[in-house]
């Protein structure tokens, strides 16, 4: 099932396109990685994606339902959130419990499978020994983590990560694509990845999308399918 569409997208900030002739799909249950070099306009790319800029050309389509005819839900993550202030006084579990209650539920009780998805969303990106210390005490580090915690506890459809293992060690990084394989594979969330660390994570994906420079200026995507054939299966 067919997710996203972006055909021929045009955009830029100032008189010169920075997106020139972009064109990809994403199908449902798809994990995907974009890469390309520093200034290649990838964090661009996924907010006219979702909507968050406006195209000058070009057309964009995200599926209103999901695989189950379900109302589509999306996940988003930018990159290096580290905007809470010293004073901010949520903890960090605090703060990924609200996100169980973004469905209309502001007047129930978490329950018990809310609860296991908070410590899930928190142990899988190391932040669970952390879950009683004031967000504006933590790193930046630290802050990007537990907002990628906070997204996963609302149970995405799409998930959209820009850069998401800033800050994170080499054991830290692999635990995360991991279970983002995981996610993909045994729970069909479709994950959309801005990563740099294209060696370590291309035996996870499906697909990989890389912005290349294009003759007519502006950034252009190269699309890799069957990531799987091409860089070896994870196990």
């Amino acid at each position: 099932m067919k997710l996203v569409s972006l055909h021929n997208i045009v955009f830029g900030y100032t008189h010169s396109p920075s997106l020139n002739g972009v064109s990809f799909e994403i199908q449902s249950g798809e994990f995907v990685g974009i890469t390309g070099p520093n200034g290649a306009s990838k964090s661009t790319m996924l907010r006219v994606m979702l909507g968050l800029l406006k195209p000058w050309e070009g057309t964009i389509t995200i599926s209103e339902k999901n695989a189950d005819g379900k109302r589509l839900t999306i996940g988003y993550v930018p990159q290096q959130i580290a905007s809470f202030n010293s004073g901010f006084p949520s903890t960090v579990i605090e703060l990924v419990r609200s996100g169980r209650f973004l469905k209309g539920r502001w007047l129930k009780r978490l329950n018990h499978e809310d609860e296991e998805k908070i410590e899930n969303s928190l142990k899988m990106v190391g932040m669970w020994e952390f879950r009683h210390h004031k967000i504006g005490a933590l790193s930046g580090g630290q802050k990007q983590k537990i907002i990628i915690a906070r997204v996963l506890a609302t149970d995405p459809d799409l998930l959209v990560l820009d850069e998401p293992t800033t800050g994170m060690d080499a054991e830290s990084r692999k635990g995360f694509y991991e279970f983002m394989y995981h996610q993909v594979k045994k729970h069909h969330r479709t994950v959309v990845m801005v990563t740099h660390e294209q060696d370590e994570v291309q035996g996870y994906l499906d697909k990989i999308l890389r912005l290349e420079r294009g003759e007519q200026g502006g950034w252009k995507c190269l699309t890799w399918n069957s990531c799987s054939e091409h860089f070896g299966q994870v196990d």
